[in-house]
């Protein structure tokens, strides 16, 4: 059973660390979900691997065996919102680290133009300026169900739920296009090519 003093790893790195392809795209993955590290990466890569392997192990079994399971692992993929209504197992096989990471709380903040960026998102979340319902959640890495998506919001307490803060003001101030400026031609005595 072990220490439960002592914590626990809950993730699997990749088997390929150092492959180029695969640093390049967890990178990627990184910055535009504003992962904190890779460890947080591989924790939703390891959770979305052993949902599909209990996928994998379903479709192998008989029709009477895997009634149960399968009604089980879809009812708690849609409510989480990973799957549609309408998916079924074979669904689940394609699943993307990308549809998890979509459902972070993180992320659905920044989704709902709560913040600016996405690494705003996550400071909000720690400093607890957001909540979910009646409940202040400091995690960036929670899980959103649908019901709790529409609950979310500043938290009451929170200065940002004032309209008037300068934050959120800067957030609704919308920025003019830039105007494009054409180069002066050279025979007219401009710059040529210059803006």
């Amino acid at each position: 059973m072990g220490d439960p003093k002592r914590q626990r790893r809950k993730f699997d790195t990749p088997r390929f660390p150092w492959r180029k392809d695969i640093l390049q795209e967890e990178l990627k993955l990184l910055g535009t979900f504003g992962l904190r590290n890779k460890h947080e990466l591989w924790r939703h890569e390891t959770m979305l691997s052993k949902f599909r392997g209990i996928a994998r192990s379903l479709i192998g079994k008989t029709p009477d065996d895997r009634m149960k399971m399968e009604n089980e692992l879809l009812t708690k993929l849609k409510k989480l919102g990973v799957l549609q209504e309408t998916a079924v197992l074979d669904n689940i096989l394609d699943l993307s680290i990308e549809d998890i990471l979509e459902r972070r709380l993180q992320t659905i903040v920044f989704r709902k133009s709560l913040t600016k960026t996405v690494h705003q998102a996550r400071q909000l979340i720690t400093h607890g300026h957001i909540t979910i319902g009646n409940r202040r959640v400091t995690i960036p890495g929670y899980i959103v169900s649908r019901e709790e998506e529409a609950l979310i919001g500043y938290a009451p307490q929170s200065q940002l739920n004032n309209a008037a803060h300068p934050t959120r003001v800067a957030m609704t101030v919308m920025v003019k296009p830039r105007e494009i400026i054409q180069p002066r031609d050279r025979r007219r005595g401009g710059r040529g090519g210059r803006f």
